[in-house]
């Protein structure tokens, strides 16, 4: 990652001065500042109903922060689960789901606020299906890392710490246009829906989240596929 970075946050106002420790707990990473470096990206997150809203430009920088990459060879997608499980709130529909909560924030699990900036997949929308569906024993982990890869979700970065929030500058600010974004939210979202309801027609061989805890598989088993930045 560059020195200095510059990023995009969609939201329904102008944000001139992001502020640390606000936000929801319950958002894919915990509480923090999201922001991406794709300007229409944002203007995608920007227009969740069909009312203009705003891309914030930003720029950071990122000397001396101590940044988590989720989407680095370095980690695998399980990674990413275990700590979308420890924040975000799943339906849990099984006995199997409610071990495999808990089996994967134990054996995958980050402590996220111990870095100041996270980059990683967003679960926005259909995506979040997958990572739910997986948790439930409806997919295989091979489907659910496959299914990232081909729905072109977006890639988030997230302010964590205070000391992150010091280094970020207000740049300016655009229109978000619904007649436009929504559109393109929306047909992002399809196509998610679409991926996810082909799956049932594939081959299931793989690692369920049944076979993962019967057979106390960790993180470095090579069968659990290591992720590739989209």
């Amino acid at each position: 990652m560059k020195e200095q970075i510059t990023l995009y946050h969609g939201s329904r106002q102008i944000v001139e001065h992001p502020t640390f420790d606000l936000g929801r707990q319950n958002n894919d990473f915990g509480r923090g500042f999201y922001c991406t470096e794709s300007n229409d990206l944002a203007k995608e997150w920007a227009v969740s109903t069909l009312e203009d809203g705003f891309s914030n430009r930003y720029t950071l920088d990122t000397e001396y922060l101590n940044i988590l990459n989720l989407n680095s060879p370095d980690y695998t997608v399980l990674n990413w689960i275990a700590v979308l499980v420890e924040h975000r709130l799943f339906s849990i529909k099984t006995p199997v789901a409610r071990r495999a909560k808990q089996y994967l924030i134990e054996r995958f699990g980050i402590n996220v606020n111990a870095y100041d900036l996270i980059t990683g997949y967003r679960a926005d929308d259909s995506y979040f299906d997958f990572a739910e569906a997986f948790l439930n024993n409806a997919i295989t982990v091979e489907q659910l890392s496959r299914a990232m890869h081909l729905g072109k979700l977006g890639e988030q970065i997230v302010l964590k710490s205070q000391f992150a929030f010091s280094k970020i500058r207000f740049e300016g600010s655009e229109i978000a246009r619904a007649d436009v974004f929504y559109a393109l939210r929306k047909g992002r979202n399809d196509k998610a829906s679409h991926t996810y309801l082909d799956m049932p027609e594939e081959s299931a061989d793989g690692l369920f989240i049944q076979d993962i805890l019967r057979g106390g598989i960790s993180n470095d088993d090579p069968r659990i596929p290591r992720n590739i930045p989209v």
